[in-house]
């Protein structure tokens, strides 16, 4: 008798100008953690949009738990036991904990029953919560334990975990690694997307990989690596990067004095005192849990935000903190933010129309008013032969581009106008390890030349392999740079905690 809790049989899901899922078969054992792996584009979103009732396929078919799962809805799926922890949290910020979970469970229930349940499953998973906290007052890793647990009141039998890991520092990843073992020991099953093959290695039983929409391989973890993971997702082996400390020169290029900003605004994080320098040729990282200051010492050092209370930033011997972004680029700083659609690029625009959203200095996309588009076209067309974006020509719209081909294209966009300061906002969120690869390996090579380079982010691997030294971020207050190559990821884990140096 077969064990699998979840057969997926030949699941086909056409879109205009590409093939989602082609012909995707595999099992999923019950109380096991199977990863979902595969590139930005591979088709993992898709066949779990299918599994989840939100499309549905064009061929195939699920069996699930014995027999056929027919459902068209979010709503049905968690009626038949399946329920998703979203990448993005889908909580009300503005409302308390216990409010929260009463508005993700779909039958009612009394503020009594739901302690009791609360405090149930709180002793059984080791996920305390206070009730009445704010979610806005709350954790990275806190708001998603308030996920898993509005999942939990509903009893699933299958949880659908998307990159659960991404926002969260090194305890609080041993943390949920500890609850989800004890949801497999009491008979759940898990499908764990992620695309940290690392994790893959420590917490999942199987793996499935995809690429182009088909699925490549189905195995155990346990004569796995991640090397030999990536591979097989990618058709090829990756280069090993490797930080150049030799070309930092011993030259200032951009310093950030005492930088104060209040907003008197729960949902924004007050600046507090923020200095740090990055020298010619260096990259430097910021580390942090979302939610501690980055995105508003963001929209600081790129200009959208110019009223400080105090401090003042430097580049090139010359004050900037009153400049807007225009005219920062035209001292040659580029930028890229954390969104990439709607901020870093517009969704309905073609690539060839999103090249002209970072106007440099002599770029040559006008002349006397009047629109090179020939020279534009090219311009982009070189940046996606450059950087390996996949999209069906500069013709297309940005909207219409994974994720990490997104990324690849608004990162080469800014990268080749070759600029002396680039600031970038969690530059490999969220996408594959091939394009991952390639964006970490086109920021060592751009510091090589002589730019100086300021990460935010949130993943601490990525840090660690890019960056000359990182400063953690927590509630606003930026931690004294470690020189990278000597740093203690245990400690950093600790600050971006809150726990103290």
């Amino acid at each position: 008798m077969s064990n699998s809790f979840i057969e997926f049989n030949n699941i086909t899901k056409k879109f205009p100008r590409v093939i989602a899922n082609d012909n995707v078969s595999f099992d999923i054992k019950k109380s096991s953690v199977h990863a979902l792996l595969g590139e930005n584009g591979a088709g993992k979103s898709t066949l779990v949009k299918i599994l989840y009732g939100l499309l549905a396929s064009d061929q195939g078919y699920i069996n699930y738990n014995g027999g056929k799962l027919e459902i068209s809805s979010p709503s049905e799926a968690r009626k038949n036991g399946i329920g998703m922890v979203f990448q993005h949290f889908s909580l009300f910020e503005s409302l308390t904990v216990r409010e929260n979970l009463i508005l993700g469970i779909d039958n009612q229930i009394s503020y009594n029953d739901l302690k009791i349940q609360l405090e149930d499953i709180s002793s059984k998973y080791n996920l305390p919560l206070d009730l009445d906290a704010p979610i806005t007052s709350l954790s990275a890793g806190e708001k998603q334990r308030v996920e898993i647990v509005r999942i939990l009141l509903q009893d699933p039998q299958l949880l659908i975990m998307d990159e659960p890991t991404s926002v969260l520092t090194p305890q609080e990843v041993e943390n949920l690694f500890v609850t989800l073992n004890a949801l497999v020991k009491e008979g759940r099953t898990i499908l764990y997307i992620t695309h940290k093959l690392e994790e893959v290695i420590t917490i999942c039983n199987e793996v499935t990989i995809m690429r182009n929409g088909k699925v490549i391989d189905s195995c155990s973890t346990s004569n796995q690596t991640a090397k030999t993971l990536a591979t097989k997702m990618l058709g090829e082996k990756l280069d090993e990067l490797k930080t150049d400390y030799t070309q930092v020169k011993n030259s200032i290029n951009f310093s950030a004095k005492n930088i104060s900003c209040s907003f008197n605004d729960p949902f924004f994080t007050d600046l507090k005192n923020v200095s740090f320098q990055v020298n010619v040729g260096e990259i430097f990282g910021i580390a942090g849990v979302a939610g501690n200051g980055q995105s508003e010492l963001m929209d600081i050092l790129v200009g959208e935000n110019t009223s400080l209370d105090s401090g003042e930033l430097v580049f090139n011997e010359k004050n900037i903190e009153l400049l807007n972004p225009q005219k920062r680029r035209d001292l040659s700083i580029a930028f890229v933010p954390e969104n990439r659609l709607g901020h870093s690029a517009v969704p309905e625009l073609t690539l060839n129309e999103n090249i002209l959203l970072s106007q440099f200095p002599n770029n040559n996309f006008s002349k006397k008013g009047i629109l090179n588009q020939n020279f534009i076209e090219q311009h982009a067309k070189n940046v996606i032969k450059d950087f390996n974006v996949v999209t069906p020509g500069s013709d297309a719209k940005a909207s219409s581009l994974s994720g990490g081909n997104l990324q690849k294209f608004v990162i080469g966009r800014e990268i080749s106008s070759k600029p002396k300061l680039l600031i970038i906002s969690h530059p490999t969120w969220g996408i594959d390890a091939g394009a991952e690869h390639s964006i970490r390996e086109s920021l060592i090579a751009l510091s090589k030349n002589g730019t100086s380079i300021i990460v935010l982010s949130q993943d601490l691997d990525e840090l660690i392999e890019i960056t000359h030294r990182i400063s953690v971020i927590f509630e606003g207050q930026l931690s004294k740079p470690f020189n990278t190559k000597d740093v203690d990821i245990t400690q950093l884990g600790l600050l971006m905690g809150g726990k103290n140096e």
